[in-house]
């Protein structure tokens, strides 16, 4: 006990991937570490990620993959803790590595392995988890008040993630505690989420499942895009190409701009061979009703909507006029439809916004308001693309808070 007191007390307010990352370096770093979790167990977030099959990073890291106010923030973090530092820290807890076009999960495909592992190590190292236990207030001297009493720290790590996926525990508290202790929050919104869509056609189109080049617009300007499988829901649009570009609609609409979408269902043809395309099918396919004329092209739920944008309605094939035939060309190539709004927190993934980055030290991850205090994690306004790299963000935030944390002033 006496040689417990000596060493450097660390509580890591928050038990998912960023917070039991950082407890373990502390630990390692030779500090008492304690984390407090207000659910009843910790971790859950990290059982649902990749689909249960736990995304545990990514080996090609493409420019723009990480979205903040400001972006260096993330690239000098991560530029301190890389993929291959993470996937030595896998390896060394136990977990075998598989690589899938780039995108690296435990060869067990269960997140429950990854999860386990940090547990078995944190017990390892001696640190003590307090589940069920909301952080009601830190102060400035990094006295830490639960309802279950106070406990001062020589340093703190708040973890505590964002407000996406609620279920698992995210509630957004930590914006309330780091903003009661001086720091800005940028307004949290969803991120690699659904947008819902102001036109009616899409119940028709609701299951369809195609690939295409979704570009979002706001006030008329191209601000994001992304290729890949393009879902139509009753509401509006889902799919990873979405997904990518979501927490621009989220900040737009927050703005008040107009935000809308085009939707290239062809995007493997240029709009000058789509159109000769559809000259050669009048040519060839006449004598087929106009709504038949795209049959073979793309899904038959999109015809009678794309048809109708063309301004297409009854007869033969053979009677699309050169106009009309321009007018689907369009259609085909940038289906045009208005962003109303995202999908809620319970359908994020992750959220835009966070405590302000420029509070905080990007060598350390301790905040520039209190000295002692380190801050880790989704709570951050740091947020990445789809396919490991937000996790990947989880472990290099929490190892540089750890190290520090761990180590103290001496």
């Amino acid at each position: 006990m006496q040689e417990d007191f000596m060493k450097q007390q660390v509580i890591v307010v928050g038990g998912g991937a960023s917070g039991l990352t950082a407890a373990i370096i502390a630990a390692r770093s030779g500090a008492s570490v304690t984390i407090m979790e207000h659910t009843s167990k910790p971790g859950k977030k990290l059982l649902s990620t990749g689909n249960g099959k736990c995304n545990l990073t990514n080996l090609s890291m493409p420019e723009g993959a990480y979205r903040s106010g400001q972006p260096e923030f993330a690239e000098k973090v991560l530029k301190s803790f890389t993929v291959e530092n993470t996937l030595k820290f896998f390896q060394d807890i136990g977990i075998v590595l598989t690589d899938r076009n780039g995108y690296v999960y435990p060869n067990s495909g269960q997140a429950s392995t990854v999860l386990e592992a940090l547990l078995f190590e944190l017990k390892h190292l001696g640190v003590s988890i307090v589940t069920e236990c909301k952080v009601e207030k830190i102060k400035p001297d990094l006295t830490v008040i639960t309802a279950k009493g106070k406990k001062k720290a020589d340093a703190v790590i708040l973890a505590a993630g964002s407000m996406a996926a609620p279920k698992t525990g995210s509630d957004g508290s930590g914006y309330a505690l780091a903003k009661e202790l001086g720091h800005h929050i940028i307004p949290p919104l969803p991120a690699l989420v659904q947008l819902r869509c102001q036109e009616k056609w899409y119940k028709q189109a609701a299951g369809v499942r195609t690939e295409a080049l979704v570009t979002l617009k706001t006030d008329g300007k191209a601000i994001a895009w992304d290729r890949g499988e393009l879902q139509f829901t009753d509401y509006g649009i889902s799919g990873i190409p979405v997904f990518q570009i979501s927490r621009f609609a989220a900040r737009a609409l927050q703005d008040g701009k107009q935000v809308t979408a085009e939707l290239d269902l062809f995007p493997a043809v240029d709009f000058t061979k789509t159109q000769q395309m559809l000259i050669e099918r009048r040519k060839r396919f006449g004598y087929r009703p106009a709504s038949e004329y795209l049959n073979g092209v793309i899904n038959q739920k999109l015809i009678p909507i794309l048809l109708q944008e063309a301004g297409i309605k009854s007869g033969n094939a053979e009677q699309i006029t050169p106009a009309q035939i321009k007018n689907l060309t369009a259609a085909l190539k940038g289906l045009k439809t208005v962003i109303t709004a995202t999908n809620s927190y319970e359908q994020a993934q992750v959220c835009s916004g966070g405590i302000d980055t420029r509070e905080v030290n990007a060598k350390t991850m301790e905040s520039k308001n209190i000295n002692g205090l380190y801050l880790a994690g989704e709570i951050l306004d740091v947020d990445a693309i789809c396919g490991g790299y937000n996790l990947q963000w989880a472990w290099a935030s929490g190892v540089l808070a750890g190290k520090h944390a761990g180590r103290g002033k001496a």
